[in-house]
C-alpha cells in the first residue's frame, strides 16, 4: 500500500497563531498498524492512518504530546514550515 510521504500537523495554540509541524513518513509502523511520521528533529511523532486519523506518539520520557486539529497531506514541492516558534 502506498502512503502519503509528508503531512502538516496543525496544532491550535490558545491565544496565539496555530503551530504547524511538517512530518515525513518513516519505515516504522505504530501499534494501530498505520505508518509512523516524524519531524526533522525526531521529537514530534505521529501514527497517521489512511483515513487521516492521528495518534501522537511520545518520543521521550515524561512527554505528553498534544493532539493536532488536522493532519493535512503535503504535495511534492511544498515545503513544511513551523509557525509560532
Amino acid at each position: 500500500m502506498e502512503h502519503t510521504e509528508r503531512y502538516e500537523l496543525i496544532f491550535q495554540m490558545s491565544g496565539a497563531e496555530d503551530d504547524v509541524v511538517a512530518v515525513r513518513l518513516t519505515d516504522r509502523t505504530g501499534a494501530g498498524g498505520s505508518p509512523v511520521y516524524e519531524d526533522e528533529t525526531g521529537i514530534v511523532r505521529a501514527e497517521i492512518s489512511d483515513r487521516g486519523e492521528v495518534r501522537m506518539l511520545a518520543s521521550g520520557g515524561h512527554q505528553v504530546p498534544g493532539t493536532p486539529l488536522l493532519a493535512r497531506p503535503l504535495g511534492e514541492g511544498v515545503s513544511g514550515r513551523r509557525c509560532g516558534s
